[in-house]
């Protein structure tokens, strides 16, 4: 019974949260991407990763994808998607940030090899020595 309850109630608030982002109830397109590219101005991009509005569409765009990685898919594999990825980076096109045709679901593997840029990699010269020789 708790189950075909919470199933219900979990049902409405999906539909009450979409209609309220659809209908433009939370926050409008124009003053998203203003933020946006204010968020951007002052080096503060991940502030919208923390945003409702991403969350929301983060969701709504694994759910479409079916939690399946978009690569692994069209090169024939299947993983699981955990990130959701902007195909135009969202620094170069912020009016495209929540928008359905620049987004798709990624595992962590594919998401990495889409931006090498962001892995951390230690190079030999950069490695702090722990202790100093001593030959």
């Amino acid at each position: 019974m708790i189950g075909v309850l919470s199933g219900i109630l979990f049902r409405w608030l999906n539909i009450i949260d979409y209609a309220l982002f659809y209908s433009g109830g939370i926050i409008g397109d124009d003053m998203t991407t203003e933020e946006i590219i204010k968020l951007i101005n002052a080096g503060k991009i991940k502030k919208f990763y923390k945003r409702k509005e991403w969350k929301r569409k983060r969701r709504q765009i694994l759910e479409r994808d079916n939690y399946e990685c978009q690569r692994c898919k069209r090169d024939g594999g299947y993983s699981r998607a955990t990130t959701v990825h902007h195909i135009k980076h969202l620094e170069q096109f912020p009016e495209l940030a929540l928008a359905d045709e620049n987004l798709e679901s990624l595992c962590g593997v594919c998401h990495n090899i889409e931006h090498p840029e962001k892995l951390k990699r230690l190079e030999v010269e950069q490695r702090k020595q722990i202790t100093p020789e001593r030959w």
